[in-house]
């Protein structure tokens, strides 16, 4: 639903909120935690108190038994101090909550599409997976488009957030309409395999899922703009189990392919439902509580012109950057014509794009915070990268080395087809890692030219580099595409970035 000091002056924190970063191991707790936190760090010398005695086995008070721990449990503690401190700074928090929901969401698509290639024939899997594409293709690109300026101006909206939340929806969900009808207009031009989109009754199904789709997209970016994203994980897991049911129970009764076939219905459903408990969450509960909380940071929230000058700027360069994630598979399928090659492609993109959203999810979380306290957004920068390539190397590493066995559960013909793409993509992510950390700074910073010039010149690359690659490598050339592009991008927007986490040039933020 993979997939980043700031232009307003606000450089005040909610009350009872860490400043992130306020150190390179994370922050002091807030002022209403710090009994708490400290009781923490007690209970865990106690528990380092009960390691072996020395001299013997004389026991010795505290401080000695603690010095005479063995160097494993010296490590164990540490690594639990840091996570410790790590959950008490929001940037972390939010950042691996976001994760978090990415690995469910891989392992839950994994069980999905295990259960669709095997209870479904070739054809009837590849013609579910064009349409589901083309979907996600206009609800993705034009909702996510608007991630950005949701992410940057929630956190500083104050009373006016339930109003700017329902107006960014509005706003995604007209444009992703718009898009769908012109596409459904021309669909002669896009290949036979979305022939079964046409008529009355498959475009109105089809318009009504694209709504509803670009809502739950953006749901996950509000809980996250809300400092909530603890709850993007739970609505994965409830809505990934929910659809892989629905799909086993309409094998028999929807066997074909098609946005009517049981493939398409199983995905857009329990999407339908999910919308309704999320969103009571949102506006009923957390948006009352984020306005309180922020009654004083947030005092004067971001105007409308404020807002318009920051999309014109973010909206051009994220609707280009979506472009490589969602418009590739739906041109792709067309190049191809052929269901059962797409239904490999669609495996295999699928789960690199989902590593790539690793690097994205702390990125969300850095403009949240680069947002909230502009101040620390050197250190918040630093720290996110850190954190980041921790996580992603060694996902890399295990996906780059088990290609063909994670692909092989699918059937023979995934992990032949499919291995050189996903093992490409999975190493692109490294040099996506650094790109998406850069346009989360970029973004904080309402740096809205830079954005647009780094992300449309990307994909610019990116869909050039594919249209020239995919005669010769087949659906290979994506990953090649994706991997030098990504590679020449990182390298040359890296020095500026390099400046800004080694000086904090919070000094250029403009005052709103």
């Amino acid at each position: 639903m993979s997939e980043h000091g700031t232009g307003r002056g606000r450089h005040a924190r909610p009350r009872g909120v860490p400043a992130p970063g306020t150190r390179p191991e994370g922050p002091e707790p807030p002022a209403n935690t710090a009994n708490a936190a400290t009781g923490l760090r007690t209970a865990g010398g106690k528990a380092g108190a009960s390691g072996p005695a020395d001299d013997g086995g004389v026991t010795r008070d505290g401080s000695d038994q603690a010095a005479g721990r063995t160097a494993t449990e010296e490590h164990g503690t540490g690594l639990m101090d840091r996570l410790r401190k790590d959950l008490r700074n929001p940037l972390f928090l939010q950042g691996y909550a976001l994760m978090i929901n990415t690995g469910i969401t891989a392992v839950l698509g994994l069980g999905y599409w295990f259960l669709a290639t095997h209870l479904y024939t070739a054809a009837a899997f590849g013609e579910g997976q064009a349409q589901i594409s083309a979907m996600r293709l206009f609800s993705s690109l034009t909702g996510l488009a608007f991630a950005g300026a949701l992410a940057r101006f929630i956190p500083v909206a104050g009373r006016r957030t339930a109003e700017f939340v329902l107006r960014g929806y509005a706003i995604a969900g007209a444009a992703g309409l718009v898009a769908a009808l012109g596409f459904l207009l021309t669909l002669p031009i896009w290949g036979g395999v979305y022939a079964d989109l046409g008529g009355l009754g498959p475009g109105l199904f089809f318009l009504a899922s694209v709504l509803v789709w670009t809502i739950f997209t953006l749901q996950d970016v509000t809980l996250a703009g809300l400092r909530n994203a603890v709850w993007v994980p739970v609505n994965s897991l409830a809505f990934g189990l929910v659809k892989m049911g629905l799909l086993v129970a309409l094998a028999y009764a929807l066997p074909q392919g098609g946005v009517f076939g049981g493939i398409f219905v199983s995905w857009i459903v329990p999407t339908a439902i999910a919308l309704i408990p999320i969103s009571w969450l949102i506006f009923g509960v957390i948006i009352p509580k984020h306005v309180k909380n922020t009654e004083v940071s947030a005092a004067n929230p971001p105007r409308l012109r404020e807002v318009g000058r920051f999309l014109a700027g973010d909206f051009p360069g994220a609707f280009s950057i979506l472009l490589i994630l969602y418009l590739v598979p739906v041109i792709v399928a067309g190049w191809l014509d052929d269901a059962p090659t797409f239904g490999y492609f669609s495996i295999a993109h699928t789960l690199g794009s989902m590593v790539g959203l690793l690097a994205a999810n702390m990125a969300v979380s850095l403009t949240v915070e680069g947002s909230f306290n502009a101040a620390q957004l050197a250190q918040s920068v630093r720290n996110a990268l850190r954190r980041t390539f921790l996580i992603v190397g060694p996902v890399v590493a295990v996906v780059v080395i088990g290609a063909p066995l994670i692909l092989s559960v699918f059937g023979p013909g995934f992990a032949e087809a499919g291995s050189p793409l996903l093992r490409l993509m999975a190493i692109a992510v490294l040099p996506q890692t650094v790109i998406e950390i850069c346009l989360s700074m970029l973004r904080a910073q309402s740096e809205a030219r830079k954005l647009a010039l780094v992300q449309i010149g990307m994909a610019v690359l990116v869909l050039t580099s594919i249209a020239v690659l995919f005669p010769h490598f087949g659906i290979a050339a994506v990953g090649y595409a994706m991997l030098g592009s990504q590679l020449l991008v990182a390298l040359l927007i890296f020095p500026n970035m390099r400046r800004v986490m080694n000086h904090g040039k919070t000094s250029q933020v403009r005052p709103g």
